[in-house]
């Protein structure tokens, strides 16, 4: 996906019917509410009617959330930065993917919106459940939070600097992925896959570039 600038107001305009197109965006709050009840409740339901201790649900809980920073990599690797050759291919990787990279400071399309994020989910949920049975119900809520860490690093990546020092390699990875070239710097969350797949840039060779940064980042008061 290459775009002959990066677009620092606006946001594309993806569908041109008015309601539909506002069901493309969310905020980051939206989503927590939505999955909050699952990361309490399915664990509950493991403990309580399932009767597993608090020892394997935690053992499947924390392993949930080890497997989506695989998922979060692969996804970001191979389905959003695929490269069709079809019209069609084209639009439905940009409607996933693409418009960020051209509008990277539209905050209202950082994370996924509700509708196509709890099909994915109840998708997931089904698969996981078909695999490894009831010890899904602990290991979902894993998953699904790391997936919220991930939506909410992606979002303070593109809204703030760094809080910690020892971020800062995570902030300028996905930084380097928007400004530099996109075939590096597939992880949000975290840097460990790129670094088992070799696909981490070498941050001690790569310039920082403090206009380009601005670019990618939003303010308090920006508009979209």
């Amino acid at each position: 996906m290459e775009f002959k600038k990066i677009h620092n107001k606006g946001q594309a305009m993806l569908f041109r019917n008015e309601y539909i197109e506002y069901l493309t965006k969310t905020h980051p709050l939206v989503i927590w509410v939505i999955y909050l009840p699952i990361l309490i409740l399915f664990p509950y339901y493991a403990a309580h009617s399932l009767q597993m201790n608090a020892k394997k649900i935690m053992i499947l809980f924390l392993a949930g959330i080890f497997f989506w920073t695989l998922t979060e990599y692969l996804l970001h690797r191979f389905i959003f930065h695929y490269q069709p050759k079809t019209d069609n291919g084209k639009k439905l990787i940009y409607l996933i993917h693409g418009n960020h990279h051209e509008y990277p400071r539209d905050k209202e399309r950082l994370f996924m919106p509700p509708l196509p994020s709890l099909f994915i989910a109840s998708c997931f949920l089904l698969i996981f459940y078909i695999i490894i049975g009831q010890m899904a119900i602990p290991f979902f809520p894993g998953f699904m939070l790391g997936y919220l860490i991930y939506g909410s690093m992606h979002y303070a990546i593109h809204a703030w600097n760094p809080p910690f020092k020892w971020l800062k390699p995570l902030w300028r990875n996905h930084h380097l992925h928007h400004y530099k070239h996109d075939d590096l710097g597939f992880g949000v969350s975290s840097t460990f896959w790129d670094v088992v797949f070799g696909t981490m840039y070498d941050l001690k060779n790569e310039k920082e570039d403090e206009g380009k940064i601005r670019e990618l980042t939003f303010s308090k008061v920006q508009k979209v």
